[in-house]
């Protein structure tokens, strides 16, 4: 009846949410007491987001179970551990399971060794997973209306310069966008792929935006970016 507790909070969730270490701390220790499992050790991530695995602390509990030196796994909500779906699903199927390691999530009531903490499991994490990826959806559209708007997102793009945050076309640049449509529209023998349109570029040695070679992708790009719609059209007439 070996466990080990597992604590985390990032700088933003601790100021929003008031979830701290010692918070967390103390319901692990009361929960193992009161389930009657031996908390060998407590391990904590201070200041570390749940995006991902590559965390110190966590690296450690997969250590711990797959020498299986522990026997439960005790965190205070379930979006400790991890905040993504995937890697929920990873550590259950390829760390929990095979080293017989019982997941514990104080918050959510779910204990892995009953079918139905296993299937409440899932179902917390695909929300978790859900939220994250509404929070994306969100961003992106937010990026879409203001370029849109012709606002600046990120450098400026090839046929474009920022001045005072907002982007102005650059005709010369502007130029060698109306090229590369142009090669992608022609006919027959005159219609190039993306790495020819590439090649001939780097032949006529015309840089990209940063000075450096052309690439497929790096067309492909040009030919897809919404920027462009009015040049793409003018061309296709």
């Amino acid at each position: 009846m070996r466990a080990v507790g597992y604590i985390r909070v990032s700088t933003e969730e601790q100021a929003r949410e008031g979830i701290s270490l010692d918070a967390q701390e103390d319901k692990v220790k009361k929960y193992a007491d009161l389930h009657n499992l031996e908390l060998v050790e407590l391990i904590s991530d201070e200041g570390k987001s749940g995006k991902d695995l590559n965390r110190e602390g966590i690296q450690k509990v997969i250590f711990l179970c797959q020498e299986r030196k522990v026997d439960h796994l005790i965190v205070y909500k379930m979006d400790r551990l991890t905040r993504r779906l995937l890697d929920l699903l990873t550590l259950i199927e390829e760390v929990f399971k095979p080293n017989k390691v019982q997941f514990h999530s104080i918050t959510e009531k779910i204990d892995t060794a009953t079918a139905q903490g296993k299937f409440f499991l899932a179902i917390m994490g695909a929300m978790a997973q859900m939220e994250r990826d509404l929070i994306s959806e969100r961003t992106k559209e937010a990026l879409r209306y203001k370029i849109s708007k012709g606002e600046l997102v990120g450098s400026s793009p090839l046929g474009f310069e920022a001045i005072e945050k907002e982007l102005r076309k650059t005709q010369d640049e502007l130029v060698v966008i109306r090229q590369i449509f142009n090669m992608k529209r022609g006919r027959g023998k005159n219609k190039l792929s993306l790495r020819q349109i590439a090649n001939r570029l780097n032949e006529e040695m015309i840089p990209t935006k940063r000075g450096g070679k052309w690439y497929a992708e790096t067309v492909r790009y040009i030919l897809r970016n919404s920027r462009y719609r009015e040049l793409r059209q003018a061309v296709c007439v």
